[in-house]
């Protein structure tokens, strides 16, 4: 990919930020001004802690997208690595081994994802689906063997690791949740990484024009196998954290992400054909989810009624991005 097309997606991106941003502040003046509390500091806080957890699943949305895949075992590695967890810290494994070994396995599902679905990539999201049910079955089956509960793990999670990611989390002595930090550490290298790296580049490369990408040497199987190895690992994080948020496992803890991941990207402008996004328009969808949902559940909608609203915003968000020349060429 040439400097000149980078440096055109890379404005692309930035439109995207900038549309994206613009409704992001609107939407939390309106909240601000229609629900009481709204631009409290705790009720900031607790924005930016759920936003964390959704933010961290969709990076390995991204990257799986902008090649051009989709991946819809991210909330089912998410239940699996959060019971998986909270078994392991029932045991006499040292906890930082235990979350180790389930970052391991999650990153192991991903590249198992990345491995079968390259063949067949017309057939990636049922696959995917598939490798996913398989993960949180087997999960579910080792750790209730010998208990009477199904689907949730009772165990003393550690001090240290709950505070990471409750909302009375402290960062340094100041009241204020680790995980956002983490997000936001965890983001800053991945835009780096993607954008100022030559094995980044290569990701954009292979979802834009994968011929081209090829007559660069560029190896597509290799990128498309990278970067479900990362959205595996990404959602074992991500379920590993929720552990520490509620305190105890449960195999459904993943089950909002299902669609959310993907929502979280488009309404970012990141697009489902590859080779155009980013993870920073990704954020900015994020953070509009997360300000709509608690601007929502302010406003006193149930959860259906959210599901209609998100559904209406994302039809205009789509309509916006399918404007920019790079996906209508494609489409």
């Amino acid at each position: 990919m040439t400097a000149g097309t980078l440096a055109r997606l890379g404005k692309g991106e930035e439109r995207r930020i900038m549309v994206g941003a613009a409704l992001l502040v609107a939407l939390f003046a309106l909240a601000s001004a229609m629900v009481e509390g709204f631009a409290s500091s705790n009720n900031v806080k607790s924005i930016l802690l759920l936003a964390s957890f959704l933010g961290l699943a969709a990076l390995g949305q991204t990257m799986v997208a902008l090649v051009g895949g989709l991946d819809l075992s991210i909330p089912f590695v998410i239940g699996a690595s959060n019971i998986l967890l909270a078994a392991l810290f029932g045991t006499s494994l040292p906890p930082v081994l235990a979350i180790l070994v389930i970052a391991a396995l999650g990153a192991g599902i991903g590249f198992l994802n990345g491995v079968l679905s390259f063949r067949i990539q017309g057939q990636a999201l049922i696959l995917t689906l598939g490798v996913g049910f398989a993960a949180v079955g087997a999960a579910q089956i080792v750790t209730t063997l010998g208990s009477q509960y199904s689907g949730t793990v009772f165990s003393q999670v550690p001090a240290w690791f709950s505070n990471l990611a409750s909302i009375s989390g402290t960062t340094f002595g100041i009241p204020f949740p680790p995980v956002v930090l983490i997000w936001a550490a965890i983001a800053g290298v991945m835009i780096f990484w993607i954008r100022r790296t030559r094995s980044g580049r290569h990701v954009y490369a292979v979802g834009g024009n994968r011929t081209s990408a090829a007559r660069l040497s560029i190896s597509e199987r290799r990128v498309w196998i990278k970067t479900y190895t990362l959205s595996g690992l990404m959602s074992a994080v991500t379920g590993m954290l929720l552990l520490g948020f509620s305190g105890g496992g449960f195999v459904g803890v993943g089950d909002p992400f299902l669609f959310t991941t993907v929502a979280a990207v488009v309404v970012g402008g990141t697009s489902l054909l590859g080779g155009a996004g980013g993870y920073g328009a990704t954020i900015i969808g994020v953070l509009i989810l997360q300000v709509l949902t608690s601007f929502l559940v302010g406003m006193g909608l149930n959860y259906a009624a959210q599901q209609t609203v998100f559904g209406l915003l994302i039809l205009p968000m789509v309509a916006l991005y399918a404007r920019l020349p790079h996906v209508r060429n494609q489409i």
